[in-house]
């Protein structure tokens, strides 16, 4: 107790309260609905309607477009899927070039990206072509809910406490590793660069990363790789689109 005429100590100050994590502000649409993660669809329209025809929320993991016989189809039910509030996609680096080939940008035309360009700009599919712009720009680079990421390339820690820059922007650091996932600076023989995995070992433990963009699986399932810190990266895709078939995982609501 303090005496008489001396001030009483001051009150201890509480610690301050953690700083909130930026969420994605599509959180409250996903908010207790199930889900379904769509791998990479590359243009497989059949397959991308078995995926959809479900009353789960479809997150479809980008790479729409390109390889398959109906890009602009399977982007026209993904914007379906958007105007149901059903669904959305994530960026993936096939869907951003197409989107800088509609921009007029200057870039490598290769067959598969001519193909997609052939088809959107058909008259029968002006309705996809007319807005696939501004849908491709709305494509978020990743997700973050609870626990779960949902990312086209490749996780970074950072993806944590930030929210994606505007996927058509300039390609950062941060942006790059979601598109592209993590690369050793050298090329292939196919002319696209060499890739690796040394991202998986920095995913917290409790963290799972759902990823598409790398065809990992052997055996027709989604790939899973856990990293020395705990977490785990799932790769679902499957090659549909390029001779295999679209992979999905059905998720319980993320709170």
């Amino acid at each position: 107790m303090a005496r008489e005429g001396t001030p009483p100590p001051p009150p201890a100050r509480e610690p301050p309260p953690s700083p909130a994590l930026p969420t994605h502000p599509l959180r409250d649409l996903l908010a207790g609905r199930p889900l379904r993660v769509v791998g990479d669809v590359h243009g497989d329209l059949y397959a991308f309607r078995h995926a959809a025809a479900t009353d789960r929320f479809v997150i479809q993991l980008g790479d729409l477009v390109d390889y398959g016989p109906d890009s602009a189809g399977a982007f026209r039910l993904m914007q379906q899927l958007i105007d149901e509030r059903r669904g959305l996609f994530i960026l993936g680096n096939h869907d951003r070039k197409l989107a800088r080939a509609l921009q007029g940008r200057k870039m490598r035309r290769d067959p598969p990206l001519m193909e997609t360009l052939t088809q959107f700009t058909a008259e029968e599919n002006s309705d996809v072509f007319q807005r696939a712009l501004a849908d491709l720009s709305h494509a978020p680079a990743w997700i973050v809910l609870g626990q779960s990421i949902f990312v086209h390339g490749g996780f970074h820690v950072r993806m944590l406490g930030e929210l994606p820059p505007p996927g058509l922007g300039t390609v950062t650091p941060l942006l790059s590793r979601a598109l592209f996932g993590e690369t050793t600076g050298r090329m292939q023989k196919d002319g696209y660069p060499e890739r690796r995995l040394n991202w998986v070992d920095h995913i917290p433990a409790g963290y799972t990363v759902y990823c598409g963009h790398d065809r990992r699986s052997t055996d027709g399932r989604p790939w899973v790789r856990q990293g020395r810190m705990g977490g785990r990266a799932i790769f679902t895709d499957t090659g549909a689109g390029k001779g295999g078939h679209l992979a999905w995982i059905d998720l319980p609501p993320i709170v």
